[in-house]
Formats: C-alpha cells, sequence, structure tokens
C-alpha cells in the first residue's frame, strides 16, 4: 500500500463522527513507508478509527482477521472507509491479517466456534499454532498470531498489538517484524509502545489535534515520558501524588 486519500469532496461536514475527529480534520494524504509506518498519538485523536477504515477498505472484516473472516459480533465500525481511497503498488501481497486488539478475543471465539463445524479440511487453530487462542494466556495467543498465522509476502495492520505482550515479549514482536519485513512484507501499526516503535528503517506519524507530524522515535512523547519517569521515577513519582492531594 502506497498511500491513503481522503475524499474531502464528499464530506459535507466535519461536527460529527467520524469527520470530527481531529486525524480526519487534518487528514488529506498519507503515504505509507514500504515496510513499517507507525500510527502514533494520545487517546482519542483517532488512531483507531482511521486504522480500522484503512483495514476495511482494503477488505478485511471490521473486527479482525483475514479477507476471509466475516462474523461480525457487533456493528460498530464507522463509515470512513467509503471517504478514503487507497493507492496501491504494483506488488500484489499473498497474505494479510488486520490485527486488532480489542476485537481479538471475538476473533479467537470465532475460530473456536469454526473449528466444531463439519469441514475437510484442517482445523483453522492449525495456522495460529494448533491450539485454541481461548487456552493459551493474553499474551500467548497474541504471539501465536504474530509467529504462526503471518506468513510473509503479506499487509499487516496492526491495531496496538503490545496490549497483552510484555516487555520481552515486545522485543520478541520486533525481532518477528524484521524477519517478516525481510519476506517482502509491510507493516502499518497503531501503538502506544516505544520499543515496538524502535523499528530502524520506518515511518512515525504522530497525530495531534494540531495536525499530522513527522517524527523520529526519540521526538515521540511516549519515548520521552518513559525516559523521563525511568530515569527520574522518585520524583516523578512525588510530583504526580502532589499534583493528585492538590486536586483533592
Amino acid at each position: 500500500m502506497r498511500q491513503i486519500q481522503l475524499k474531502r469532496n464528499q464530506i459535507a461536514a466535519y461536527n460529527e463522527y467520524p469527520f470530527d475527529l481531529p486525524v480526519i480534520r487534518n487528514l488529506h494524504t498519507l503515504e505509507f513507508h514500504p515496510k513499517v509506518t507507525y500510527i502514533v498519538g494520545e487517546n482519542g485523536m483517532g488512531k483507531s478509527t482511521l486504522m480500522e477504515s484503512i483495514a476495511v477498505s482494503w477488505g478485511f472484516n471490521p473486527e479482525g482477521g483475514t479477507m476471509n473472516f466475516t462474523f461480525s459480533t457487533r456493528a460498530t465500525h464507522s463509515n470512513l472507509y467509503e471517504h478514503i481511497q487507497l493507492v496501491k503498488g504494483t506488488r500484489r501481497p499473498k497474505d494479510g491479517f488486520f490485527f486488532r486488539a480489542e476485537s481479538y478475543y471475538n476473533l479467537a471465539t470465532t475460530i473456536d466456534e469454526l473449528d466444531r463445524e463439519p469441514s475437510y479440511g484442517p482445523p483453522i487453530k492449525d495456522s495460529y499454532g494448533g491450539k485454541s487462542l481461548h487456552e493459551q494466556s493474553h499474551g500467548e495467543s497474541f504471539f501465536s498470531t504474530f509467529v504462526h498465522r503471518f506468513g510473509g509476502n503479506g499487509l499487516y495492520i496492526l491495531d496496538e498489538p503490545e496490549a497483552a505482550l510484555s516487555p520481552l515479549r515486545q522485543m520478541a514482536m520486533l525481532t518477528r517484524i524484521h524477519e517478516l519485513v525481510q519476506q517482502n512484507s509491510q507493516f502499518i501499526i497503531a501503538t502506544h509502545s516505544p520499543i515496538l516503535m524502535a523499528y530502524p528503517d520506518a515511518q512515525i506519524f504522530n497525530l495531534t489535534s494540531e495536525g499530522i507530524e513527522i517524527q523520529t522515535l526519540e521526538e515521540t512523547d511516549h519515548f520521552l515520558i518513559m525516559k523521563e519517569f525511568l530515569n527520574n521515577k522518585d520524583k516523578m513519582i512525588q510530583q504526580l501524588f502532589e499534583n493528585s492531594n492538590a486536586d483533592d
């Protein structure tokens, strides 16, 4: 995927969801890195809504999975996908996955339900390591998908994949991303994790109320705040608690 373009001439007003989100008000064109693109920013900027619209426009299920999944637990996705234009490259991916942390439970449940139905093929769970995702810890089930289901030469859209991963697993995830990039894969990742943002050959887009900024890892609030906390833990905790007492 090369870029997305917002069809601004089709939007009547920007005072209703999802067009009132900061990312949409300021969006014209967003060009993706051929390897890894990060979408970062504070809560409420519209990261997940943007990721959802990109995935649905490509043909993925709004709740996640491959393009073969059509389940719907509750149709809450916005119509933003109808207002963006995808600009695709000449190379077509052979694999793909929309990983959405908030609805991953629904995906795991659907896989179990489908595997209980009569089938002439192997169980779907075999593509995820051979064990039900519900029979693993939250973090293990996430990582099973990354390791076993992501096959390379693919487009992988990940919305907060770090949600159930320990710092050690996040570093292992960086290794897995690198393995798949070397197999001609492209990633678009929304994350709050400075560890996951550390892939060196990548682009970071920071969504703010003022617009979309290109930043390095070291310029992001995520990195700066975490670094400051680790370097001055006691001082920061004292200030936080003092501010809390003042508010009371």
